[in-house]
């Protein structure tokens, strides 16, 4: 049975990988060669994967943890120019809500500038423009031609793109930060993939970020009973499992994700502060 994952390291389980200890996360590095990304069905490219506490205990020190993981972020990112942070995902369906919650708590900065900026000491902020393209029942466009339309008017250097992912393991979910220079496929998580978002769809670099909330039916039946996907069949194959505490895992995880991006995009000022004036 192939196993459904969008974590890089749990597809690439016999990968070499750089590790680190920072803030109470362990943070690997994996960088895929073109050889191994085909053998395991990913994109070629730099992973970088953070096991954090899980987010339904506590949220202390988050924002301690955003800065160490908006370093790793901003690795990926080009030095200069503005950046696109684009929310995946439908707000009204809480496993897919990661997105469009994020975004709602990341500071749109394009528009602070000239003589306003200055006056306000705020003249070294990063351009920022925040996307919620929302998800094609609503607006009849793929997420990937309202991306596409902005950056033809923004032009900016990189795309963050943040959406939910699935994971192989119930212990991945809410406990897991991925970032990667491959960009991302809009619905993953939820089994629903749409056109990517990456530099051969955009043009331009596209790092996606993204937290597990959900896997699926037949991947967790193998899991715990050792059952292949068949015994779930033929209606328990396409369902998707989340944990019941979804909403505190969906409103921790987009609080750590926006400090996260405001670490990475303005690492002088306070990502917690930053967030408090987006909200």
């Amino acid at each position: 049975m192939q196993v459904r994952t969008d974590l890089a390291m749990e597809a690439a389980a016999r990968a070499a990988v750089h590790k680190q200890q920072a803030e109470g996360m362990e943070l690997c590095t994996l960088d895929l060669t073109e050889r191994e990304a085909a053998r395991i069905g990913k994109s070629a490219g730099r992973y970088i994967t953070a096991t954090v506490p899980p987010l339904t205990d506590d949220e202390r020190d988050l924002e301690k943890k955003a800065i160490v993981l908006g370093e790793e972020l901003r690795r990926l990112l080009p030095e200069g120019g503005s950046v696109l942070v684009v929310g995946l995902g439908n707000e009204a369906i809480t496993p897919d809500a990661l997105g469009p919650r994020t975004a709602s708590m990341v500071l749109a900065t394009r528009h602070i500038q000239g003589e306003f900026a200055r006056s306000v000491g705020l003249d070294d902020l990063r351009p920022t423009v925040v996307l919620k393209p929302n998800v094609l029942g609503n607006t009849g466009l793929e997420s990937s031609e309202m991306v596409r339309g902005v950056c033809g008017v923004v032009k900016p250097s990189a795309v963050i793109a943040v959406d939910a992912l699935a994971a192989r393991s119930v212990a991945r979910l809410g406990c897991t930060v991925q970032f990667s220079d491959t960009g991302i496929s809009p619905g993953s998580g939820v089994g629903n993939n749409r056109k990517a978002l990456n530099r051969e769809t955009l043009g331009l670099p596209v790092i996606g970020v993204g937290v597990p909330t959900v896997v699926d039916a037949g991947t967790l039946a193998r899991d715990l009973t050792g059952a292949e996907q068949g015994a779930v069949s033929p209606r328990g194959a396409e369902m998707m499992v989340t944990p019941r505490e979804i909403d505190l895992v969906i409103a921790r995880a987009a609080r750590l994700l926006a400090m996260t991006i405001h670490a990475a995009l303005q690492p002088n000022y306070s990502p917690l502060e930053l967030l408090s004036i987006a909200l």
